[in-house]
């Protein structure tokens, strides 16, 4: 059984509040609940909320007794909207501001193995490189030669010298 909660619209821009869900994705509860209380970050606090409703969702709703066995198998933020204020300055100019808000969501479940956690957005998945075997190194003569090696340094361009007359003039 999985159950889900969500908080929109928390003042915390996501990606503050990736740095201490990343610290808590696949721990058990309490587990997850002892390293909220001492992560020295604004965003804790508002996780930890959000994480204290899922293990309540799951309680009321799935009548789940065995919170031991609860683990968290996603934990994610997406961004909001930003509130957007203008900070005047010198000489008539204006600075903006972003007051970024972000949706936060935290699922828990009491399934012993999870096929696989929700994969993330494809927009922050890498791409996977694949990397094939080296060749033997070719021999000498038939690669390039190296920087500095076996090439001789060009003469610098002779510049023509001219009176000190403009162009034109003679």
């Amino acid at each position: 059984m999985r159950t889900v909660a969500t908080a929109r619209f928390v003042r915390v821009s996501a990606r503050k509040a990736r740095l201490v869900l990343d610290q808590i994705r696949g721990r058990s509860v309490g587990e997850a609940l002892a390293t909220l209380q001492y992560t020295p970050r604004a965003a804790a606090r508002l996780v930890e909320k959000v994480l204290r409703s899922a293990v309540a969702n799951a309680e009321h709703n799935h009548q789940v007794r065995d919170l031991d066995a609860l683990r968290v198998h996603h934990a994610i933020a997406d961004g909001g909207p930003s509130l957007r204020r203008v900070q005047p300055r010198a000489m008539g100019r204006a600075f903006f501001i972003k007051h970024r808000t972000s949706h936060l969501a935290i699922g828990v479940s009491d399934e012993v193995a999870i096929a696989q956690p929700l994969a993330p957005p494809r927009h922050m998945r890498r791409p996977v490189r694949v990397v094939e075997p080296q060749a033997a190194a070719p021999e000498r003569a038939e690669r390039r030669p190296a920087r500095g090696e076996g090439r001789t340094p060009k003469a610098p361009a002779a510049r023509k010298r001219t009176s000190g007359t403009r162009k034109g003039s003679k």
